[in-house]
């Protein structure tokens, strides 16, 4: 029995660490593509986006941005007061597409 929990547990540190590196990949591609399309002038830079975004968000802590290559958006994290919201950007325009808090 102990032998199928250490065989469970390391098949579910197998599959979380694939997952993870996927994930990392992932976000590694979006950040390589949001540079391709900003030097290509498709979008505005990341730098253009929070200049827009971040007097909006007085009193808010900035956490940090994402980028969506599919969708073309910046998402960009803050805090407050422990809840933490999302502002999600279009990268073409810079026009806020949506709001969570």
């Amino acid at each position: 029995m102990k032998r199928v929990v250490a065989l469970f547990g390391t098949v579910v540190l197998a599959v979380s660490g694939a997952l993870s590196a996927q994930a990392q990949d992932q976000r590694r591609s979006d950040q390589g593509e949001a540079r391709k399309e900003m030097q290509a002038g498709r979008v505005l830079s990341l730098r253009e986006i929070e200049q827009r975004v971040l007097p909006q968000m007085r009193g808010s802590e900035y956490l940090g941005p994402s980028y969506d290559s599919t969708a073309r958006a910046y998402r960009l994290k803050f805090i407050r007061d422990g809840r933490v919201s999302f502002v999600d950007v279009d990268a073409r325009t810079g026009q806020v597409i949506s709001r969570s808090r």
